[in-house]
């Protein structure tokens, strides 16, 4: 009897046409009455059918098309049954589930929450107008009004993708190796300084991520001990596992990196905090580089004419329709900002190319051209414009996303061996990257006579610059070697002093990494594996410990603060000045849900709350 208990019986599918039962949640049901078979065997369900519903046989005779359709209309029935009161609840759990996506739709494109009313609206219009004369316009009609998008409604949706969003931040960041981490700060719409954080961490297969940290409003100063002591409070408020910090790098603001009383003196002080490196933004270093180039006499006369020009609106518009008339290469001029970092390039590009234009433009205003019609000039402001072209390059190349440091160093690097080339064929009065010099020259034959002296003051110019790197990023001289070490590991080099800046730099034992290193370049395994993207996935970590935590930390650095920038970007787009009365809290969500490379978890959000229709 016990092991007959045990046996399982299982429905068979040709009893539903045979015997009008079908199979629902592992119990057998009679199509017809709804009663429940105890245990699904033959005989049970036959002794069911031909006791309580002998007239169907005569009815519907067995193996007729008859009794087959009777069979699939009575379980179409039986089905609609069951989802009478489930159906509602699955459309509800759509439209909460649509809510959440255009929501975050919505806060992606740094749009107000506002707009989801608008949204809403422009989807009904549409609708009606699509879908007017089809049978089932009702009810997409009538779904499309159950999303929930008003504005307070999309605020809650914004709040809730956020903590989803930093939900996973906190798992990966737990999980990760190491990390490091960049910092800024700046002022938004509202007059409220905000110190921005971005975190890149490396894993244990050497992939990485950038993602946004925190927001931090800073409500009075912004001293470096304001900083300090408003980032450790976050770190210990979200538990952050600083022993895992790597680097910081930041801005070069007296605030950041004062020598004494610096936020990063003040971390450094800190015994809570590791060993860490820490260094000065290198695109902020390399705009800083720039401005010792000098030509004052180029730059201010050029920023007085565009002012001059722009700052009337009747001139302005007559400028630009002389432009027109002219079918000039441009239609208008471009206004100057020391900030951006490529402004100063791109108004002396563009100057330049309407310089004819302008010269007619001022002459019909009767002002004094001469300035502009002096070959001299002329020349500088072409090679003025040549060079910072040449800036905005490095500056291009700089900027980005996954920018390693690899990827830095080597830009400044290939960036200083070009300023010697320059300054090699300036001196032979070769113009093969100063295109526009060379154009002055052709245009203008008077300028080939003050050829032989600015090409001396030229040189001077680009030894100056070359010197001025040189100078500016010596921060990264102790580590470009080790940079280069985890780049290519195959590569001659001095195992010892290697060993020893690799320990210096990462708290190390050197005889070890010493060790490593030598095993590392007579492994016949990974050599043939060296070109390999991911090769130091395929390092034996416990057999190469200190150089695979060497690249790890290497892996994690970040060469800039261009996330920082990029963010601060977006930040005023979405609390501009027309939404100054948004929160710090509100801010910091939409900011994390624009730039986050996390999807939300759609299912988890909507399962964690009870879906209502709109009213």
């Amino acid at each position: 009897m016990t092991e007959k208990r045990k046996r399982v019986y299982h429905f068979q599918d040709d009893w539903e046409v045979e015997f009008f039962s079908t199979s629902f949640n592992d119990k057998c049901l009679c199509l017809i009455c709804g009663t429940a078979i105890a245990v699904p065997m033959r005989h049970n369900v036959e002794r069911h059918f031909k006791t309580c519903h002998k007239n169907f046989d005569a009815n519907y005779p067995p193996g007729s098309a008859l009794r087959t359709e009777k069979a699939r209309g009575l379980k179409a029935a039986l089905d609609m049954q069951r989802t009478f009161f489930t159906r509602p609840a699955k459309k509800s759990h759509n439209a909460t589930e649509a809510s959440f996506r255009a929501a975050h739709f919505l806060i992606k494109n740094k749009k107000p929450f506002s707009d989801g009313e608008v949204l809403k609206e422009a989807m009904m219009l549409v609708a009606n107008t699509i879908f007017k004369d089809e049978k089932y316009a009702p009810d997409v009609i009538s779904t499309l009004s159950d999303v929930q998008l008003g504005a307070s409604t999309i605020a809650r949706r914004v709040t809730s993708l956020s903590e989803n969003l930093t939900e996973k931040l906190d798992r990966d960041l737990a999980a990760c190796r190491w990390f490091s981490v960049q910092c800024d700060e700046s002022v938004d719409s509202a007059s409220t300084a905000q110190l921005m954080i971005f975190i890149r961490m490396v894993f244990e297969d050497f992939s990485t991520k950038e993602e946004l940290l925190t927001l931090l409003p800073l409500k009075t100063t912004t001293r470096g001990v304001d900083i300090y002591t408003t980032v450790k409070n976050f770190f210990v408020e979200k538990k952050v596992p600083v022993q895992k910090l790597v680097s910081v790098t930041t801005d070069g603001a007296p605030a950041m990196t004062g020598r004494h009383v610096g936020f990063i003196a003040q971390c450094k002080n800190d015994p809570d905090f590791p060993k860490f490196l820490h260094y000065h933004c290198i695109i902020h270093q390399q705009a800083i580089c720039a401005k010792v180039t000098g030509f004052d006499h180029v730059m201010t006369p050029v920023v007085k004419i565009i002012n001059s020009i722009r700052s009337k609106a009747k001139q302005h518009r007559m400028f630009k329709m002389l432009m027109d008339e002219l079918s000039a290469e441009y239609g208008d001029l471009l206004l100057h900002t020391e900030i951006r970092w490529l402004s100063r390039g791109r108004i002396l590009q563009r100057f330049l190319s309407l310089l004819g234009e302008i010269k007619e433009f001022m002459k019909s205003k009767g002002e004094d051209t001469s300035l502009l019609e002096d070959p001299e000039w002329v020349l500088d402001l072409a090679f003025l414009t040549d060079l910072t072209g040449n800036l905005n390059h490095l500056n291009r190349e700089l900027q980005g996303k996954d920018k390693t440091v690899a990827h830095t160093i080597s830009a400044v690097n290939a960036f200083r061996a070009k300023l010697s080339i320059f300054s090699t064929q300036l001196q032979k009065k070769k113009m093969l990257h100063f295109p526009s010099v060379q154009a002055a020259l052709n245009d203008n034959v008077s300028a080939s006579a003050a050829l032989n002296e600015a090409v001396k003051k030229y040189s001077q110019v680009i030894n100056r610059l070359g010197q001025e790197f040189e100078d500016r990023f010596c921060d990264f001289e102790q580590l470009e070697p080790c940079v280069s070490f985890v780049t290519n590991p195959f590569m001659q080099v001095d195992v010892t002093s290697t060993a020893e800046q690799l320990s210096a730099l990462f708290t190390l034992n050197a005889g070890d990494v010493e060790m490593e290193i030598l095993t590392l370049q007579n492994d016949l395994l990974l050599k043939a594996h060296q070109s390999a993207p991911n090769f130091w996935c395929l390092v034996d970590q416990e057999k190469y410990s200190g150089v695979c935590t060497a690249a790890m930390k290497i892996a994690c650095f970040f060469g800039s603060t261009y996330l920082c920038e990029s963010a601060f970007s977006n930040m005023n787009f979405i609390k501009n000045k027309h939404r100054t009365c948004l929160t710090d809290a509100h801010l910091q969500d939409s900011l994390r849900i624009a730039v986050s490379n996390y999807s939300p978890d759609y299912n988890a959000l909507v399962s964690s709350m009870q879906c209502q229709t709109s009213h």
